[in-house]
This record gives structure tokens, sequence and C-alpha cells, in this order.
């Protein structure tokens, strides 16, 4: 092999070339094509007021940080930075003002320990980290702290304590009420974890009605302005399986037939039926399936979409959501990541360029001296 120093060069120059686009440039060139949705004037809300700015909020869902039990440390490695890469590429494009993280933040919550744990929280704040003016909101999911019958006061309180996420939460912006569910507290078989919501949830659902007509509750809510709420849980809302789902993100046409069941897959419908009666959302957001999907609720005039994993180990084409929302409306963007297979693709074009390349050169620099000899 002849090796010159402009051979050298060329070929280190092509290799880190080759890293910092699959590695840093892809996700900009992804991301950049996604932009904030327009609200449609249409189909605001008539009879409720909107006087304040729209709020840009993101939503993703279930980003399973592998923790020290499973998967293999380059795969931890590999899918964490992935993670990062595109969370932040997406906090430099579109500077939202909040975000939401709907549920399963670690793949192994419910089974490590407090030095595990600490480490886990300390490691999510570094991926997911946001800059100053961005507020970001987490919701409990199943491998945070176990389904239902899984879940101790212990492991409830950790979470809560370390994310500030209680089982039932309301919060409003700009008019805009926004209500995060633990879903595993939505079992309704009384115990500790699920009487303690539905009272928060009948105190909610009271306070909304005080909102909505002031006169009946004797000013008893500091809230002024009544718009339907939007509400954020990990699990779906009660559907049978993912089968009328039609999304790019959507499952596997095997997987999507498949029944689904209450209370592990979704919410069980009586659970779905009292959120409902109970807070009338306009919206509805949700994880835990991995795979995307909309649907109509007709009955109670409401969207429901689920997210896709965040994460490659769980999907080859992730993504997450924008959403410009106000008091009376809302528009929402799906935005997709790069695929796993497209990066790895562009890794193997990549090689075998610089590996032509390489084979190239020799031969010209072979015959050059050949010639150069026989001269």
């Amino acid at each position: 092999m002849i090796i010159t120093r402009s051979y050298v060069a060329i070929i280190f120059t092509s290799v880190i070339s080759l890293f910092i686009f699959c590695e840093f440039v892809v996700y900009y060139v992804s991301l950049i094509q996604c932009s904030w949705p327009t609200l449609d004037k249409s189909t605001a809300d008539p009879n409720i007021q909107s006087d304040g700015e729209p709020l840009r909020v993101m939503l993703l869902a279930d980003t399973h940080l592998l923790g020290p039990k499973r998967g293999h440390w380059f795969d931890k490695l590999r899918r964490e930075w992935q993670m990062q890469r595109a969370f932040q590429t997406a906090m430099s494009l579109h500077q939202p003002d909040i975000v939401f993280i709907l549920g399963d933040l670690f793949d192994e919550g419910l089974w490590c320990s407090d030095s595990e744990f600490a480490a886990y929280v300390e490691r999510f704040h570094t991926l997911f980290r946001t800059p100053e003016g961005t507020e970001l909101f987490v919701v409990v999911g199943n491998h945070d702290i176990g389904f239902h019958y899984g879940i101790s006061p212990y492991l409830k309180k950790r979470f809560s304590d370390a994310f500030n996420s209680p089982s039932v939460q309301m919060f409003s912006v700009r008019g805009i009420h926004f209500v995060l569910i633990n879903s595993m507290a939505m079992e309704g078989d009384g115990c500790f974890l699920c009487r303690s919501a539905e009272i928060q949830l009948l105190n909610l659902s009271k306070k909304l009605k005080c909102i909505k007509s002031p006169s009946s509750c004797n000013g008893e809510t500091d809230l002024t302005h009544y718009s339907r709420p939007i509400l954020f849980q990990h699990f779906p809302m009660y559907r049978e399986s993912d089968e009328a789902c039609n999304e790019p993100d959507e499952a596997p046409e095997d997987e999507k037939r498949l029944k689904f069941r209450e209370r592990w897959d979704c919410l069980s419908k009586e659970s779905s039926d009292m959120l409902f009666e109970m807070l009338n959302p306009r919206l509805i957001v949700t994880g835990h399936t991995h795979h995307g999907c909309r649907k109509y609720h007709k009955q109670y005039n409401a969207f429901e979409y689920t997210l896709s994993s965040f994460n490659w180990r769980n999907k080859d084409n992730p993504s997450y959501m924008l959403a410009v929302i106000t008091a009376n409306n809302y528009a929402l963007e799906k935005c997709y990541m790069p695929c796993e297979s497209t990066v790895i693709f562009l890794y193997i074009v990549g090689a075998l360029g610089i590996i032509a390349y390489t084979i190239t050169t020799q031969r010209r620099l072979y015959w050059r001296i050949r010639v150069f000899k026989v001269l």
C-alpha cells in the first residue's frame, strides 16, 4: 500500500465528515422540515374567549432509558445519544414554551435501587435538559413505578418527589387548563393509589364546573376563564385495538389486530368514561403502545393522539408532536426523527465510498509508479 500525506488527510477527513453528518447534521436535516402548525380559525370554539398568545408545546413519550440490568452498554450508549441529539436539536429549532414527556421515562424504574434511581434522574436531566424559559413536565408510566398491583407507596413517592409529578395534577397557562393523570391510579379498586386519585379528580371536576359557572360556586376557585381541559396520561383511553389507526408511525399490521387488554394496554372502559364525564377534555395525548394512533371519540367530541416511542430501541421511525394551543383552539404537527435504518444505511454507503476511493487511489498511484520506473 502506498501512503501519502494528502491521501491520509482525505481519508481522515472523509471518516470524520461521515461521523459528523450521521451523528449531528442528519438530525437537523430531518427536524428542520417540521415546523409549528398554524391555527385554523374555523376549528375554534366560539363559546370560549381566547385573549392570550398561543402556547407552543412539545410532546413525546416512552424514552425508556436503560438501567443497569437490561441491555448492552453499547445499546444504551447508542440509543441515549440518539435521543439526546434529537431532543436538543428540537429544542434549538423549535424553542417550545413547555415540554411534556408522557411516561416510561425509565425502562427499569420499578426495579432499581435508590442509588440507581438517583443516577437515572441525573441522566434523564442531562439528556433532556431544557433551555431557560422552557418548562418540563412529566407523567408517570408503568416502567417508572410498575403496573397497578406492583406499585408501593414508596415507589410512587420516590418518583413523585423526583419529578414533582402527583397522581392527578392540573395547572393553567394563558387560560389553557392541562390535566396530568397517573394511568395506573385508574384501576378503580379503591386502593391507596386509586382512592386518592379519584378524590382529586372529583375536586378537579368541581373546580372546572366552578370556572364554567362561577355564580353557582360562590367564588371557590381562583381561576376565572373556563376552557375544556387538555388531558395527558401514559395509557391510551379504552379502545379494542390499534386496527383503526392510520398513521405513518402506526403499529405493524400483525400487532394492530391484537386485542388490547383493559388496565394493561389501555385504560378500562369504566375509567375512560369516568375521565370523559368528569373532565370533558377537548384533546387527549397518550403513549405506552410505542406506536402512533389517532382516534376521534365522537360521543365526547374529543380527539386522542397516541405518540410512538421516542427511542430507537422501540421504534425505527420515532416521532414527537408539536402543538400550538389557545384557550379555544389547537393545531398539531407530528415530527419524524431520522430512522435508525436510514442512519445505518448512510454509514454503509459512506464506508463503501471511502473503501472505493481507497482502492481507486491505490491503483492509480501504483500504475503511476510503474510507469515512472519504466521511463
